[in-house]
Order: C-alpha cells, then structure tokens, then sequence
C-alpha cells in the first residue's frame, strides 16, 4: 500500500468531492471473510462502510464464516474436511455452518444499528435487509467427492435486491442459498459475492481481505487490467492463497461485465475510504479492458484529428493547424480511440526551461461529450507532466473558460506565458490565460 502523505482537512475533502459525487447512487458489493469479524478494527470498518451508505452508495455486503464454523465443529469434536478448497458439508457440518452465519448476521447487524456514532451523524439510521436472495444448486459428486451440502450459486434475486437498495436499505447476504425444494445450502463467500455483483451489474467488487500488495521489480503495483491480473495468476509471483481467490475473483467478474474490483487491506484503519475516495488508492485495482482506449496518438491518426478539429477551427474555438505543423507535433498527443475512430484528442506542449507547458488543443466529438473524456485527457496529461517535472500547467481559451477553472485553472496574464509563448501569443483572437500549478 502506498504511504498517505499528510494532507489538510479541506484539502481532502476537496480532493475527495468529485468521488463523492461519482459514487452517489452506484451500486457497490463488498465482501469480507469471517477472520474479518475477529480482528480488533472490525466496528471501525464497518463504520466506514456505514460512511459509504450515507454518501448515497447502495451497498450489498458479503460476508464469511470459515473460523466460526470450525471453531463449532472443533468444539463438538467434529472431522472438518476439504476437497479441493471447498468444505464438504455433511448435517453436522451445515448445522454448525447455519448456526456460525445466523451468529455472525447478528453481530454485523448490531454494529450497524449504531450508525456513525460519535459523530455529528449519529442519529442516522441505517436498515439492513437479509433474507432469500440466493438460490443455490448443490455441488453434487466431483471426482468421486460427494460434497453433499456445499453448493453453488443458481440464481439471485436481482429485483429483490435492487428493490430494497432503492429504498435505502443495506443488503446482507450470508454464504448460504437456499433451493426451490427449501434445501440450505453452504457456499462460498467468494461466490456469493462474485454471482451478486455480475448479476447486478454493480459499479464496483471490493474485497476486504487479509493483505493487498503486489510488488514488482522493488514496485507497487496498484492497478492492473483483467488480462495483466491473469497473467499475474500464470507467473511465477509469489501469492498467498487469499489473493489469489481475489484475483481469480476480479478477472471472472471484471470478463462478466463488471467494471472495476477492488482488493483492499483490511487491516489499514481508512483504507476503504482512502481507495475510493482518493486519487492514489489504497489497495489494488482490477479493471476490465476498455472498450474504449488512451493512447499516445501515431502518424496514422492525424486524419482522424483533423476530422476532429476542423470543425472547432472553423467555429473560432481552436487555433488553426495546418497538417504539417500537426505532423511535427503529433508526438504530443494523446487521443481517446473507440474501433479506430479518434473520438477526442488534447496535447501536451511542454517549455522545460521554464519547467511549464501548455494544454491545447482539447478537442471531443460531438456525439461524445457527455462522458467525461475532456477530463480524462487533461488528468492523464496532468499526470504525465508531472512526470516530466512540469510544475505548471497553462491553457488559452476563448470559449471553454469556465470548464478549465471548475477543474483548478486561475486566471493569469501574459506573464503568466513562457517567453516563447509570449512572443507567439495573438492579441486578435485575444484568448484568455489559465494555468494551474501541479
């Protein structure tokens, strides 16, 4: 996990509004083994879970009961068996596991019944929903094993769940299912959550497991692709048994639609929070492949923005390029391409005497600008000068003032400019200055 550097209150919040906003009215699934509910912070994380439902998210959490159920079994003297990584549920067995799950339902219950206490939102309430959701099959016999009543997930209950998270409430699925012939089934946390979250279309997975790091070549690694999570699966990386589940988890949701997981340490008092509210994470992301790509623009994609930009030429909003001068500086694009078609495109221009550059040339398709692709290449480009060491960011608009300074650009004068920039600047067009120091 990456080291949080201090921050100021209001500069954190500030930081974390736009998340905020995005987040409000997404669906999220969240699951977490039973270990979870032994360790010391576990009222902690569930009050930032209580945090994320009062930011207007709808939560269905998961949850285990692996040490709960063995610690009945053990107590009744009892064989505790497993095949293949799952547990062969005789009668005893799923009695001990109905008992543990019941148990442990309860207890996450009562501790979000408190809501956020101590705080100034401690009168909030939140409910909490459980019931029939899961139908389950069993697993039957595999490989000679009769797993007899350890099953899988068949169904969930779409419309039950989106039912009673539309209506503010917080759903709370064991790893049981039950079966149309009222059958009880054990199943794994890992399933239940991985089924629920396909089935739902959630926004996100989230997995609060024991540990959530990846390194590589003295690295952190915080972000990877469903095909780069299994390729990681396929190497020779060292991976405890848990987050293997979870990466095997992510890549089998993310393929099914879902688009994004996240692996979360759930040891880091705030870790959950910081992962979804902050620009750095906290943990581990998995994000399905795009349909959609950014990339560093090439010699063959200068006809596709020209297509792009002609238009905003001729209206005035864009400085004109003729093809030549495009050529020279298509090294310092960065398009957003959907099948081929350059859909928008923006550039860095940096002076790295004076440790600036310019944004320019911010340019989306018309059919296209409703969703968020400006601001996807300004953050990327963003990012990339500070890379380059760039320390300020400046971009001269005529029409589009407004949207640079909802994203941090102040006003500045020419002075503001590089000297060669200052020397190219045209007093007719008499464009307005912005920059923003990174």
């Amino acid at each position: 996990m990456k080291q949080q550097a201090s921050i100021p209150p209001v500069a954190w919040f500030r930081d974390a509004a736009p998340y905020i906003n995005a987040h409000r009215d997404r669906t999220f699934v969240i699951a977490f083994d039973g270990e979870a509910a032994l360790q010391e912070n576990f009222a902690a994380l569930l009050h930032d879970i209580a945090i994320l439902q009062t930011l207007g998210v709808r939560l269905v959490l998961v949850h285990g009961a692996r040490p709960q159920i063995e610690q009945r079994l053990e107590s009744q003297g009892a064989q505790i068996r497993y095949v293949n990584g799952l547990r062969l549920t005789d009668d005893q067995a799923l009695q001990a596991v109905k008992e543990a799950a019941g148990c442990l339902r309860a207890e996450i219950e009562a501790l979000l019944s408190m809501g956020l206490a101590n705080t100034p939102m401690s009168g909030v309430r939140l409910r909490v929903a459980s019931g029939n959701f899961i139908t389950a099959r069993p697993l039957g016999v595999r490989d000679g094993v009769d797993y007899q009543h350890t099953g899988e997930v068949r169904r969930v209950d779409t419309a039950g769940i989106r039912s009673r998270l539309a209506g503010a409430e917080l759903v709370l699925l064991p790893p049981l299912g039950y079966s149309p012939t009222g059958e009880i089934f054990n199943l794994s946390a890992e399933d239940v959550a991985v089924a629920t979250a396909v089935a739902l279309q959630a926004d996100k997975l989230i997995f609060l497991s024991d540990t959530a790091a990846l390194r590589q070549g003295g690295e952190t690694v915080t972000h990877l692709s469903s095909d780069q999570a299994a390729a990681w699966l396929n190497s020779e990386h060292p991976l405890n048994d848990e987050l293997v589940w979870h990466l095997e988890s992510a890549v089998a949701a993310c393929r099914q639609g879902v688009p994004k997981t996240h692996i979360v340490n759930r040891h880091e008092d705030g870790a959950l929070l910081l992962e979804l509210y902050t620009r750095e994470g906290a943990g581990i992301l998995v994000t399905g492949e795009p349909y959609e790509r950014l990339r560093p623009a090439s010699i063959e994609d200068i006809g596709g923005i020209l297509e792009l930009i002609e238009p905003l030429e001729a209206e005035g909003i864009l400085v004109r390029r003729s093809r030549e001068q495009l050529e020279l500086e298509i090294e310092r694009f960065t398009v957003i391409e959907q099948d081929g078609m350059i859909l928008a495109c923006a550039a860095l221009l940096p002076f790295a005497a004076e440790g600036v550059a310019e944004l320019a040339c911010v340019a989306v398709h018309p059919e296209y600008r409703r969703g968020g692709r400006a601001e996807t290449l300004v953050e990327h480009l963003q990012a990339e000068a500070g890379r380059l060491g760039i320390g300020q960011l400046f971009v001269l608009t005529t029409r589009t003032a407004h949207w640079f300074q909802e994203r941090g650009f102040q006003a500045g004068d020419i002075e503001a400019l590089p000297v060669d920039r200052r020397e190219l600047y045209n007093y007719q067009r008499n464009s307005k200055i912005f920059v923003k120091r990174l």
